[in-house]
């Protein structure tokens, strides 16, 4: 039997043993997900070793960074990024990958206009880098917006109308108003949105966030990032068999 599995602490959340369980069963395959939560990435060789059948993992927070110096081989997007959230176990050789630029990229592409050519990201951690590099490479620049001030950054109250206005495309890669929080959001201008915005939100519990709410009261466009997580298990199930 074939072993897939996610690293992360904590677990609880993830969707990826749901997606993999039911698709295992769906096309009947000798399969199985399973959740490796640990205490550090240092216990990354012992699930090496004690699933002598493991395939495939994929790595969420908070070890997308910290599990690179434990592979052999990088991806070029994943060099790029700079994180790991797929790895391939080969003939005992880990090779990682980056699926998050793959599921943002192919999620947000349908909904881009000829004038989105330039973007706020919100937040600035691991998920953001790869909203970067799939902003780029969609021909769209960006700018992080941070809570506090740090150099080539914005902050919140530096979105002035004019940025607003030159910035249509605000993607939040932060946690504000995920599941049970529902209640926050990011503290940008809504009443500065109109319908050229387009507002990406990759939190997808809820499904509609107050972020996303908030938006299309001013008329944006909003999605959340369920598809996203739907693109980055399928290529995920690639990059392990290709």
């Amino acid at each position: 039997m074939d072993i897939y599995g996610i690293i992360g602490n904590p677990l609880g959340h993830s969707f990826s043993k749901r997606f993999f369980t039911d698709k295992f069963s769906r096309e009947a395959l000798d399969a199985e997900y399973r959740n490796f939560e640990i205490p550090g990435i240092d216990s990354l060789p012992d699930i090496l070793r004690q699933n002598p059948g493991l395939k495939g993992l994929n790595v969420t927070l908070p070890y997308k960074t910290a599990v690179i110096p434990y592979l052999h081989e990088l991806s070029p997007e994943a060099q790029e990024i700079g994180a790991v959230n797929v790895i391939r176990v080969r003939d005992g050789r880990l090779k990682g990958f980056n699926s998050d630029i793959i599921g943002f990229s192919e999620s947000i592409r349908p909904l881009l206009k000829p004038h989105h050519r330039h973007a706020l990201i919100l937040g600035t951690g691991g998920a953001s880098k790869a909203v970067r590099v799939g902003l780029s490479h969609l021909g769209i620049d960006w700018t992080y917006v941070s809570r506090t001030p740090r150099e080539g950054m914005l902050c919140y109250d530096e979105l002035t109308p004019e940025v607003m206005l030159r910035y249509q495309v605000i993607v939040n890669c932060s946690p504000v108003g995920m599941f049970p929080r529902v209640d926050g959001c990011p503290s940008i201008p809504y009443h500065l949105l109109n319908e050229t915005h387009l507002l990406y939100d990759l939190v997808y519990n809820p499904a509609e966030t107050l972020f996303m709410k908030r938006g299309a009261e001013q008329g944006a466009t909003v999605k959340n990032g369920l598809e996203m997580l739907h693109l980055q298990a399928i290529a995920s199930w690639k990059f392990w068999n290709e």
